[in-house]
Protein backbone atom coordinates (compact mmCIF):
# COMPACT_ATOMS: atom_id res chain seq x y z
CA UNK A 1 0.00 0.00 0.00
CA UNK A 2 1.41 3.62 -0.57
CA UNK A 3 2.24 5.83 2.00
CA UNK A 4 -1.05 8.58 1.32
CA UNK A 5 -2.63 4.94 2.14
CA UNK A 6 -0.91 4.96 5.45
CA UNK A 7 -1.61 8.47 6.44
CA UNK A 8 -5.47 8.18 6.55
CA UNK A 9 -5.94 6.93 10.05
CA UNK A 10 -3.29 6.85 12.58
CA UNK A 11 -2.81 6.54 16.14
CA UNK A 12 -0.44 8.77 18.06
CA UNK A 13 1.62 6.75 20.19
CA UNK A 14 2.60 9.64 22.53
CA UNK A 15 -1.12 10.30 23.23
CA UNK A 16 -2.77 6.63 23.58
CA UNK A 17 -3.30 5.85 26.84
CA UNK A 18 -3.76 2.12 26.31
CA UNK A 19 -7.15 2.04 27.08
CA UNK A 20 -8.05 -0.14 24.15
CA UNK A 21 -11.24 1.38 23.59
CA UNK A 22 -10.80 1.67 20.03
CA UNK A 23 -9.80 -2.02 20.04
CA UNK A 24 -12.71 -3.02 21.16
CA UNK A 25 -15.53 -1.29 19.39
CA UNK A 26 -13.85 -1.55 15.77
CA UNK A 27 -16.14 -3.67 13.86
CA UNK A 28 -13.32 -4.94 11.45
CA UNK A 29 -11.12 -6.13 14.19
CA UNK A 30 -8.28 -4.02 12.66
CA UNK A 31 -7.09 -2.72 15.60
CA UNK A 32 -5.05 -4.78 17.74
CA UNK A 33 -2.64 -4.68 20.39
CA UNK A 34 1.26 -6.34 20.32
CA UNK A 35 2.78 -7.87 23.14
CA UNK A 36 4.09 -4.40 24.69
CA UNK A 37 1.02 -3.56 24.52
CA UNK A 38 1.32 -0.82 21.92
CA UNK A 39 -2.09 -0.41 19.91
CA UNK A 40 -1.75 -0.37 16.01
CA UNK A 41 -4.06 -0.06 12.56
CA UNK A 42 -3.91 -3.05 10.15
CA UNK A 43 -5.11 -0.29 7.04
CA UNK A 44 -5.66 -3.10 4.58
CA UNK A 45 -8.54 -4.20 7.04
CA UNK A 46 -9.47 -0.94 8.27
CA UNK A 47 -12.67 0.57 6.29
CA UNK A 48 -12.42 3.94 7.53
CA UNK A 49 -15.47 4.10 9.14
CA UNK A 50 -14.17 6.57 11.94
CA UNK A 51 -15.59 4.63 14.56
CA UNK A 52 -12.33 4.24 16.49
CA UNK A 53 -11.44 8.35 16.08
CA UNK A 54 -15.00 9.47 17.60
CA UNK A 55 -14.27 7.06 20.34
CA UNK A 56 -10.96 7.74 21.22
CA UNK A 57 -11.05 9.69 25.06
CA UNK A 58 -7.31 10.75 24.39
CA UNK A 59 -7.48 12.32 20.74
CA UNK A 60 -4.89 10.07 20.06
CA UNK A 61 -6.48 8.67 16.53
CA UNK A 62 -6.16 10.92 13.29
CA UNK A 63 -8.30 10.88 10.34
CA UNK A 64 -7.78 12.58 7.01
CA UNK A 65 -11.76 12.53 7.09
CA UNK A 66 -14.29 14.37 8.98
CA UNK A 67 -12.59 15.17 11.82
CA UNK A 68 -14.10 16.99 14.71
CA UNK A 69 -12.63 20.28 13.37
CA UNK A 70 -14.03 19.48 9.69
CA UNK A 71 -17.59 18.97 11.20
CA UNK A 72 -17.27 22.21 13.15
CA UNK A 73 -15.77 24.69 9.79
CA UNK A 74 -18.53 22.98 7.95
CA UNK A 75 -21.31 23.98 10.06
CA UNK A 76 -19.82 27.56 10.77
CA UNK A 77 -19.64 27.98 6.95
CA UNK A 78 -23.49 26.76 6.59
CA UNK A 79 -24.52 28.71 9.46
CA UNK A 80 -23.01 31.62 7.64
CA UNK A 81 -24.85 30.67 4.43
CA UNK A 82 -27.98 30.27 5.83
CA UNK A 83 -30.50 32.30 7.57
CA UNK A 84 -33.01 31.04 9.95
CA UNK A 85 -31.64 27.76 10.09
CA UNK A 86 -32.27 25.80 13.53
CA UNK A 87 -32.05 22.31 12.68
CA UNK A 88 -28.91 20.15 11.81
CA UNK A 89 -29.41 16.96 10.21
CA UNK A 90 -27.18 14.16 10.26
CA UNK A 91 -27.56 11.58 7.41
CA UNK A 92 -25.64 8.15 6.58
CA UNK A 93 -24.97 8.00 2.89
CA UNK A 94 -26.50 4.53 3.20
CA UNK A 95 -30.10 6.39 3.73
CA UNK A 96 -29.24 9.80 1.82
CA UNK A 97 -28.17 9.49 -2.10
CA UNK A 98 -26.98 12.82 -3.09
CA UNK A 99 -30.38 14.26 -4.88
CA UNK A 100 -31.61 14.67 -1.39
CA UNK A 101 -35.14 14.10 -0.57
CA UNK A 102 -34.28 14.85 3.48
CA UNK A 103 -38.00 16.10 3.93
CA UNK A 104 -39.53 13.20 2.33
CA UNK A 105 -37.55 10.64 4.76
CA UNK A 106 -38.37 12.86 7.90
CA UNK A 107 -42.03 13.16 7.42
CA UNK A 108 -42.36 9.62 6.88
CA UNK A 109 -41.41 9.51 10.23
CA UNK A 110 -44.04 12.07 11.67
CA UNK A 111 -41.71 15.13 11.48
CA UNK A 112 -41.59 18.52 9.94
CA UNK A 113 -38.28 20.41 9.33
CA UNK A 114 -38.18 23.59 7.08
CA UNK A 115 -35.17 25.32 8.24
CA UNK A 116 -32.40 22.60 8.23
CA UNK A 117 -28.76 21.73 7.15
CA UNK A 118 -28.28 18.34 5.64
CA UNK A 119 -24.45 16.94 6.84
CA UNK A 120 -24.01 13.83 4.56
CA UNK A 121 -21.64 11.50 6.69
CA UNK A 122 -20.21 7.63 5.85
CA UNK A 123 -21.75 6.56 8.95
CA UNK A 124 -23.38 8.02 12.02
CA UNK A 125 -20.70 5.90 14.38
CA UNK A 126 -18.16 8.28 13.31
CA UNK A 127 -19.83 11.72 14.86
CA UNK A 128 -18.36 12.46 18.30
CA UNK A 129 -20.60 13.29 20.80
CA UNK A 130 -18.39 16.59 21.76
CA UNK A 131 -19.20 17.55 18.30
CA UNK A 132 -23.37 17.04 19.39
CA UNK A 133 -22.23 19.70 22.47
CA UNK A 134 -20.78 21.99 20.03
CA UNK A 135 -23.71 22.24 17.78
CA UNK A 136 -26.09 22.66 19.92
CA UNK A 137 -23.33 25.87 21.95
CA UNK A 138 -23.04 27.29 18.46
CA UNK A 139 -27.06 27.70 18.41
CA UNK A 140 -28.20 24.82 16.67
CA UNK A 141 -31.58 23.91 18.57
CA UNK A 142 -32.17 20.57 17.18
CA UNK A 143 -30.31 18.07 15.99
CA UNK A 144 -32.11 14.86 13.85
CA UNK A 145 -29.74 11.74 13.32
CA UNK A 146 -31.09 10.14 10.59
CA UNK A 147 -29.02 6.18 10.60
CA UNK A 148 -29.20 3.33 9.06
CA UNK A 149 -31.78 0.47 10.77
CA UNK A 150 -29.41 -1.63 12.57
CA UNK A 151 -29.07 -4.42 10.42
CA UNK A 152 -28.14 -2.60 7.61
CA UNK A 153 -25.44 -0.41 8.92
CA UNK A 154 -22.92 -0.46 6.23
CA UNK A 155 -20.50 -0.37 8.82
CA UNK A 156 -21.87 -3.32 10.88
CA UNK A 157 -22.15 -1.79 14.49
CA UNK A 158 -22.07 2.21 13.62
CA UNK A 159 -25.79 2.68 14.62
CA UNK A 160 -25.63 1.04 17.46
CA UNK A 161 -23.19 2.54 18.45
CA UNK A 162 -24.53 6.09 17.48
CA UNK A 163 -27.10 5.07 19.23
CA UNK A 164 -26.14 4.78 23.06
CA UNK A 165 -23.91 7.38 22.78
CA UNK A 166 -26.82 10.14 21.54
CA UNK A 167 -28.85 8.65 24.61
CA UNK A 168 -25.94 9.51 27.19
CA UNK A 169 -26.06 12.99 25.22
CA UNK A 170 -29.54 13.19 26.04
CA UNK A 171 -29.07 12.51 29.71
CA UNK A 172 -26.48 15.15 30.01
CA UNK A 173 -27.49 17.75 27.77
CA UNK A 174 -31.49 17.09 29.91
CA UNK A 175 -29.41 18.32 33.22
CA UNK A 176 -27.82 21.06 31.60
CA UNK A 177 -31.78 22.42 31.35
CA UNK A 178 -31.82 21.66 27.44
CA UNK A 179 -35.43 20.51 25.80
CA UNK A 180 -36.17 16.72 25.50
CA UNK A 181 -36.04 16.58 21.70
CA UNK A 182 -32.82 18.59 21.11
CA UNK A 183 -31.46 15.41 20.13
CA UNK A 184 -33.95 12.96 18.04
CA UNK A 185 -32.81 9.70 16.65
CA UNK A 186 -34.79 8.64 13.09
CA UNK A 187 -33.73 4.92 12.02
CA UNK A 188 -34.56 4.76 8.09
CA UNK A 189 -32.71 2.51 5.22
CA UNK A 190 -33.90 2.78 1.69
CA UNK A 191 -35.40 0.02 0.04
CA UNK A 192 -36.37 -1.02 -3.50
CA UNK A 193 -39.74 -0.20 -4.49
CA UNK A 194 -42.06 -0.75 -7.31
CA UNK A 195 -43.92 0.22 -10.22
CA UNK A 196 -47.12 -2.18 -9.91
CA UNK A 197 -48.41 -0.84 -13.48
CA UNK A 198 -44.82 -1.25 -14.76
CA UNK A 199 -44.43 -4.38 -13.64
CA UNK A 200 -44.65 -7.96 -16.04
CA UNK A 201 -44.27 -10.54 -13.80
CA UNK A 202 -41.42 -11.92 -14.98
CA UNK A 203 -39.52 -12.70 -12.01
CA UNK A 204 -35.98 -11.54 -12.77
CA UNK A 205 -35.52 -9.25 -10.10
CA UNK A 206 -36.48 -12.80 -7.60
CA UNK A 207 -34.15 -14.54 -8.92
CA UNK A 208 -30.89 -11.90 -9.31
CA UNK A 209 -31.61 -10.52 -5.57
CA UNK A 210 -28.99 -11.68 -3.56
CA UNK A 211 -30.30 -10.91 -0.13
CA UNK A 212 -33.67 -13.00 -0.68
CA UNK A 213 -35.31 -9.89 -0.40
CA UNK A 214 -37.88 -10.64 -3.11
CA UNK A 215 -40.83 -12.88 -2.39
CA UNK A 216 -43.11 -14.57 -5.51
CA UNK A 217 -46.61 -13.20 -5.60
CA UNK A 218 -49.24 -15.45 -8.08
CA UNK A 219 -50.26 -13.32 -10.97
CA UNK A 220 -49.28 -10.24 -9.36
CA UNK A 221 -46.53 -7.81 -8.77
CA UNK A 222 -43.16 -9.47 -6.73
CA UNK A 223 -43.66 -8.70 -2.50
CA UNK A 224 -40.26 -6.77 -1.68
CA UNK A 225 -39.65 -8.13 2.17
CA UNK A 226 -38.14 -5.16 3.58
CA UNK A 227 -36.88 -6.95 6.47
CA UNK A 228 -33.88 -8.47 3.84
CA UNK A 229 -34.00 -6.00 1.20
CA UNK A 230 -30.51 -3.90 1.42
CA UNK A 231 -31.55 -0.99 -1.14
CA UNK A 232 -28.56 -2.55 -3.41
CA UNK A 233 -30.02 -2.04 -6.57
CA UNK A 234 -29.30 -5.50 -8.07
CA UNK A 235 -33.27 -5.75 -9.16
CA UNK A 236 -33.43 -2.33 -10.82
CA UNK A 237 -30.44 -3.39 -13.08
CA UNK A 238 -32.68 -6.39 -14.25
CA UNK A 239 -35.75 -5.21 -14.63
CA UNK A 240 -36.53 -4.64 -18.56
CA UNK A 241 -39.38 -2.24 -17.77
CA UNK A 242 -37.83 0.02 -15.12
CA UNK A 243 -40.35 -1.20 -12.49
CA UNK A 244 -38.61 -2.16 -9.57
CA UNK A 245 -36.16 1.18 -8.64
CA UNK A 246 -34.15 2.11 -5.52
CA UNK A 247 -35.07 6.01 -4.52
CA UNK A 248 -32.80 8.69 -5.17
CA UNK A 249 -31.15 6.35 -8.17
CA UNK A 250 -33.75 5.54 -10.33
CA UNK A 251 -32.98 5.39 -14.12
CA UNK A 252 -34.68 8.11 -15.91
CA UNK A 253 -33.66 10.31 -12.70
CA UNK A 254 -30.06 9.13 -13.73
CA UNK A 255 -30.50 9.58 -17.03
CA UNK A 256 -31.75 13.08 -16.65
CA UNK A 257 -28.91 14.34 -14.45
CA UNK A 258 -25.98 13.33 -16.71
CA UNK A 259 -28.02 14.47 -19.84
CA UNK A 260 -28.64 17.82 -18.92
CA UNK A 261 -25.39 18.26 -17.57
CA UNK A 262 -23.47 17.82 -20.58
CA UNK A 263 -24.00 21.07 -22.22
CA UNK A 264 -22.82 22.84 -18.84
CA UNK A 265 -19.68 21.00 -18.72
CA UNK A 266 -18.20 21.74 -22.02
CA UNK A 267 -19.12 25.11 -21.50
CA UNK A 268 -16.25 25.54 -19.00
CA UNK A 269 -13.23 24.78 -21.24
CA UNK A 270 -12.32 22.89 -24.18
CA UNK A 271 -10.80 19.77 -22.25
CA UNK A 272 -12.50 15.90 -22.80
CA UNK A 273 -16.02 15.48 -20.73
CA UNK A 274 -15.74 12.76 -18.21
CA UNK A 275 -18.90 10.81 -16.59
CA UNK A 276 -17.97 9.03 -13.67
CA UNK A 277 -20.24 6.68 -11.91
CA UNK A 278 -18.83 6.39 -8.00
CA UNK A 279 -20.07 3.32 -5.66
CA UNK A 280 -21.23 5.79 -2.10
CA UNK A 281 -18.28 3.84 -0.05
CA UNK A 282 -15.31 3.57 -2.62
CA UNK A 283 -14.87 7.28 -2.41
CA UNK A 284 -15.40 10.47 0.18
CA UNK A 285 -13.64 13.14 -1.23
CA UNK A 286 -14.33 13.37 -4.85
CA UNK A 287 -18.33 12.84 -3.78
CA UNK A 288 -18.48 15.61 -1.07
CA UNK A 289 -16.38 17.81 -2.74
CA UNK A 290 -16.33 17.85 -6.62
CA UNK A 291 -16.00 21.43 -7.41
CA UNK A 292 -12.45 20.97 -5.40
CA UNK A 293 -11.80 17.86 -7.16
CA UNK A 294 -12.10 18.48 -10.49
CA UNK A 295 -11.43 22.09 -10.79
CA UNK A 296 -9.89 22.73 -14.30
CA UNK A 297 -11.60 19.49 -15.98
CA UNK A 298 -14.67 18.54 -17.25
CA UNK A 299 -16.14 16.02 -14.95
CA UNK A 300 -19.67 14.92 -13.40
CA UNK A 301 -19.77 12.39 -10.60
CA UNK A 302 -23.02 10.03 -10.41
CA UNK A 303 -23.35 8.24 -6.95
CA UNK A 304 -24.53 4.53 -6.93
CA UNK A 305 -25.43 2.72 -3.65
CA UNK A 306 -23.51 -0.27 -5.08
CA UNK A 307 -21.39 -2.23 -7.90
CA UNK A 308 -24.32 -4.10 -8.62
CA UNK A 309 -26.48 -1.28 -9.32
CA UNK A 310 -23.77 0.05 -12.11
CA UNK A 311 -26.17 0.03 -15.29
CA UNK A 312 -24.02 -0.77 -18.38
CA UNK A 313 -26.91 1.18 -20.27
CA UNK A 314 -25.85 4.24 -18.80
CA UNK A 315 -22.03 4.16 -19.86
CA UNK A 316 -23.30 3.16 -23.82
CA UNK A 317 -25.96 5.81 -23.59
CA UNK A 318 -22.94 8.45 -21.69
CA UNK A 319 -20.83 8.09 -24.91
CA UNK A 320 -23.66 7.84 -27.46
CA UNK A 321 -24.77 11.39 -26.03
CA UNK A 322 -21.69 13.29 -26.22
CA UNK A 323 -19.26 12.30 -23.13
CA UNK A 324 -15.85 11.36 -24.30
CA UNK A 325 -14.99 9.06 -21.55
CA UNK A 326 -16.72 7.08 -18.85
CA UNK A 327 -15.31 5.79 -15.25
CA UNK A 328 -16.65 3.02 -13.06
CA UNK A 329 -15.45 3.64 -9.39
CA UNK A 330 -16.51 0.18 -7.28
CA UNK A 331 -15.01 -1.20 -3.54
CA UNK A 332 -13.06 -4.09 -3.93
CA UNK A 333 -14.44 -7.52 -3.34
CA UNK A 334 -13.19 -7.30 0.16
CA UNK A 335 -14.08 -3.57 0.69
CA UNK A 336 -17.33 -3.82 -0.14
CA UNK A 337 -20.21 -2.97 2.02
CA UNK A 338 -22.40 -5.79 0.34
CA UNK A 339 -20.95 -8.44 -0.75
CA UNK A 340 -23.64 -11.12 -1.77
CA UNK A 341 -24.11 -10.91 -5.44
CA UNK A 342 -20.89 -8.78 -6.46
CA UNK A 343 -20.53 -12.37 -9.27
CA UNK A 344 -23.76 -10.93 -11.41
CA UNK A 345 -21.95 -7.33 -11.37
CA UNK A 346 -18.79 -8.43 -12.58
CA UNK A 347 -20.73 -10.59 -15.22
CA UNK A 348 -22.71 -7.14 -16.20
CA UNK A 349 -19.41 -5.26 -16.85
CA UNK A 350 -17.36 -8.78 -18.40
CA UNK A 351 -21.01 -8.54 -21.08
CA UNK A 352 -20.76 -4.30 -21.34
CA UNK A 353 -16.70 -4.27 -22.56
CA UNK A 354 -18.04 -6.87 -25.33
CA UNK A 355 -20.53 -4.36 -26.52
CA UNK A 356 -17.72 -1.64 -26.01
CA UNK A 357 -15.19 -3.44 -28.45
CA UNK A 358 -17.83 -4.03 -30.99
CA UNK A 359 -18.82 -0.38 -30.78
CA UNK A 360 -15.20 1.01 -30.91
CA UNK A 361 -15.78 2.47 -27.64
CA UNK A 362 -13.86 0.18 -25.30
CA UNK A 363 -10.63 2.45 -24.72
CA UNK A 364 -13.17 4.89 -23.45
CA UNK A 365 -14.53 3.39 -20.23
CA UNK A 366 -12.14 2.43 -17.39
CA UNK A 367 -13.20 0.49 -14.02
CA UNK A 368 -11.32 0.33 -11.06
CA UNK A 369 -11.23 -0.01 -7.61
CA UNK A 370 -11.09 2.49 -5.03
CA UNK A 371 -11.24 2.97 -1.38
CA UNK A 372 -11.25 5.94 1.05
CA UNK A 373 -8.10 4.75 2.89
CA UNK A 374 -5.67 5.73 -0.08
CA UNK A 375 -5.90 9.20 -0.49
CA UNK A 376 -5.44 10.74 -3.54
CA UNK A 377 -5.64 7.74 -5.60
CA UNK A 378 -8.75 9.02 -7.18
CA UNK A 379 -7.35 11.96 -8.16
CA UNK A 380 -4.17 10.43 -9.39
CA UNK A 381 -6.32 7.59 -11.83
CA UNK A 382 -8.76 10.48 -12.99
CA UNK A 383 -5.69 12.30 -14.20
CA UNK A 384 -4.42 9.16 -16.16
CA UNK A 385 -7.84 8.15 -17.27
CA UNK A 386 -8.38 12.27 -18.50
CA UNK A 387 -5.12 12.46 -20.25
CA UNK A 388 -5.66 9.13 -22.18
CA UNK A 389 -9.11 10.44 -23.47
CA UNK A 390 -7.15 13.77 -24.47
CA UNK A 391 -5.01 12.13 -26.63
CA UNK A 392 -8.05 10.45 -28.51
CA UNK A 393 -9.21 11.73 -31.81
CA UNK A 394 -12.50 13.70 -31.61
CA UNK A 395 -15.68 11.62 -32.16
CA UNK A 396 -18.55 12.56 -33.97
CA UNK A 397 -21.67 12.20 -32.24
CA UNK A 398 -25.36 11.08 -33.30
CA UNK A 399 -26.89 11.45 -30.77
CA UNK A 400 -28.04 15.04 -28.72
CA UNK A 401 -27.50 15.65 -25.25
CA UNK A 402 -31.23 16.00 -23.90
CA UNK A 403 -31.23 12.94 -21.10
CA UNK A 404 -33.60 10.76 -23.44
CA UNK A 405 -32.78 7.18 -23.47
CA UNK A 406 -30.92 5.35 -26.62
CA UNK A 407 -32.61 2.63 -27.96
Amino acid sequence: MSEKCLAVVEINQDLCSRCYVCKSICPYEAIKADSTGKVEINNQDCQVCGICYSSCPSAAIKMQYYTYDNLTEFLKNAQVKAKNVDTLVLMCRGNSPSTGEVQDILKAQGLKVNNYMALRLPCAGRVPTDFVFEALNMGVKNIVSVQCEDPFCRYKEGTKINTRRLAMAKNVLKQLGYDDNAVKIVKFSRKAVYDVQACVGCDKCIFICPYGALEFESFGTPKVNEEKCTGCGACQLVCPHHAIQVKGFEFEEVLGRYGKSLAQLTAKNKGPAILAFVCQWSEFSALDNPDKTFQGKNVLTLEVPCFKSLDPVHIINALNCGFDGVMGVVCSAKDCKLQEGRSAAERSVAALQVSLKKLGLLDRFTLYEESPRCAGEFEAKLDEFYKKISALPKREVAVEATGKRTK
